[in-house]
């Protein structure tokens, strides 16, 4: 038995061992982080007619693909296929075509996740794995709309709106809500945006000459990515723009500036945003005045549309060229001709019926254009061109009172000249007059000054003086008083010590007794009186004798 069993467990460790060798090598694969994985069946149930992508169980191309990492699969059933991932950088947008799922209703073109079409939801930026062989995905720039522009939004998808009126969800024509400037990620078949400038734009009509719409300059952006966007949609707005004058029988005519680099722009990046579009006026504003008179003007009016209003005059006329062409030109022509008809041709040519004109036709031009939601800021009057029978007459009589106006200013002048060298000798005279008032009381100033330090001064020596003079019998007072009482004490003293000898005298009762006993208490203790008898001998034996006899003679006696 226990060579079968060792046998079998061999076996078995063989099988394992080259199971796991097969795992290992043949069925062991990596994803890398920015790939997936196609995988193919090669064997399960056939796929049922127009399903092109396999669910497990089912051969061919598998729904689903394999992430990054380490997987297992065994070669001899699948196929397998890396593929990069889908990416979708910043600034970027992804439009998903679906090739399964299910048939769209009738009218709908745009899909929902399961179902097959062009998804409605677009991919933002970030990194996406779709299996390529069931959806397709065409990256595309998101919009941007710039500085200085709000976007419309039309919807391309739904029922129509009613007719007047903007486009709710789920409805097609143009809605209320605009975008502000920024980066949206929008899918372009469900919306169309068009950018129109807000503020304030021109309209020139110069008369003999071509006019145009003068719009708001570019603002350039220090992202060079979003300049590179910006640039993109203002020329799609330029090529519709072209588009609709082309198609239209229009008064405009489209002149596209050649692009400009600008300063401060990233490498690479010859000009953020292109030019806007100049539209060439061809109509002259041409009336005839009050006295049968034809004029010709130089306009320039200057309009503005607002944010709120413009999804309004875009749903109404169309973008900027379409309302110029449709609104505001004929309305300027229209009003300047029904007011212009109300002034002589000599009022045009004066100051003040010029200047009234252009009150008049801006007044009216701005309650007409603001019901139609265009706010006008001013019309304003260049150039007059009048028939030279009445300019001529109308010319040589304003240059001779010009003329007159002339040499009366110039009297004026002299005569203001005149009096402005009087005031200026007035004002010379006024200002030596100040400077020695100055002077003088600068003198009296010093003086007042000089006086004041001295009398001060002659207080404080006379303060000073007194103060000595205080001390002084102070100090004598002092002196006095002092002396007087040392001389008491030496009196009172002496007086006691003079009473004392005279008590002790008298205690005596002589005073030579008390002279004696007072050279008795004098004397020290230790004096000792020797008496020397002279008998036979020297002076110097009789010393030494007396025990004196070293001392020389010279010692005092003692004991």
């Amino acid at each position: 038995m226990k060579p079968v069993f060792a046998t079998a467990a061999l076996l078995a460790f063989l099988v394992v061992g080259a199971a796991l060798f097969w795992e290992w090598t043949a069925c062991r694969f990596y994803v890398g982080p920015n790939d997936m994985a196609v995988i193919t069946a090669k064997s399960g149930d056939s796929l049922p007619p127009g399903q092109i992508l396999a669910k497990p169980g089912q051969r061919g191309v598998q729904e689903d693909v394999l992430s990054e990492g380490r997987h297992f699969l065994n070669p001899v059933e699948y196929e397998r296929k890396i593929v990069p991932a889908i990416q979708i950088p910043a600034g970027k947008v992804g439009i998903v075509t679906s090739k399964v799922g299910k048939d769209l209703p009738e009218g709908e073109f745009l899909a929902d996740t399961g179902q097959k079409g062009i998804w409605r939801r677009p991919l933002g930026p970030g990194k996406y794995r779709l299996n390529p062989v069931g959806y397709k995905v065409d990256v595309i720039d998101a919009l941007s709309v710039p500085l200085g522009y709000v976007g419309v939004v039309t919807s391309l998808a739904g029922a129509q709106a009613p007719e007047g009126e903007f486009a709710k969800d789920g409805q097609k024509g143009v809605r209320e809500d605009i975008l502000q400037p920024g980066l949206y990620y929008i899918n372009p078949h469900e919306f169309e945006v068009d950018v129109v400038e807000v503020g304030v734009n021109q309209v020139s009509l110069l008369g003999s000459k071509p006019g145009g719409v003068i719009t708001k300059s570019q603002i350039a952006t220090a992202n060079g990515a979003t300049q590179q966007l910006e640039r993109k949609v203002l020329e799609s707005q330029l090529e519709r723009r072209n588009e609709y004058l082309d198609n239209n029988s229009s008064s405009l005519a489209a002149n596209s500036a050649a692009p400009v680099p600008q300063a401060g722009a990233p490498a690479g990046v010859k000009q953020a945003v292109p030019q806007t579009a100049n539209f060439t006026v061809t109509q002259f504003v041409e009336f005839p005045s009050k006295d049968g008179f034809e004029i010709n003007l130089d306009m320039t009016v200057e309009f503005e549309l607002l944010p709120e209003n413009i999804a309004s005059v875009f749903r109404n006329y169309g973008d900027l060229p379409a309302a110029v062409d449709k609104v505001i030109m004929p309305q300027i022509l229209s009003v300047s001709r029904l007011k212009g008809s109300a002034y002589g041709a000599r009022e045009f040519i004066m100051g003040d019926g010029r200047e009234q004109f252009q009150i008049d036709l801006t007044a009216a031009l701005a309650k007409v254009l603001g019901e139609k939601k265009i706010l006008i800021h001013n019309a304003l009057i260049r150039h007059v061109n009048v028939p030279m029978q009445i300019l001529d007459p109308i010319q040589q009589a304003s240059v001779a009172t010009e003329q007159d106006l002339t040499n009366k200013e110039k009297q004026n002048t002299a005569k203001k000249q005149a009096e402005l060298n009087t005031q200026t000798s007035l004002i010379e005279q006024g200002r030596a007059e100040v400077a020695q008032e100055t002077e003088k009381l600068k003198a009296e100033i010093q003086a007042g000054k000089e006086k004041e330090v001295a009398e001060i001064g002659g207080e404080t020596l006379e303060q000073a003086a007194e103060i000595d003079k205080e001390t002084a019998a102070v100090r004598a007072e002092k002196t006095l008083k002092l002396g007087k009482a040392q001389a008491d004490v030496v009196r009172l003293v002496e007086g006691e010590k003079a009473n004392g000898f005279q008590l002790k005298i008298k205690a005596f009762g002589d005073p030579l007794a008390y002279n004696l006993w007072y050279f008795a208490d004098s004397l020290n203790d230790k004096v000792k009186i020797n008496i020397l008898h002279s008998g036979p001998g020297t002076l110097w034996t009789d010393l030494q004798k007396a025990g004196l006899g070293e001392l020389g003679g010279a010692k005092i006696l003692q004991k």
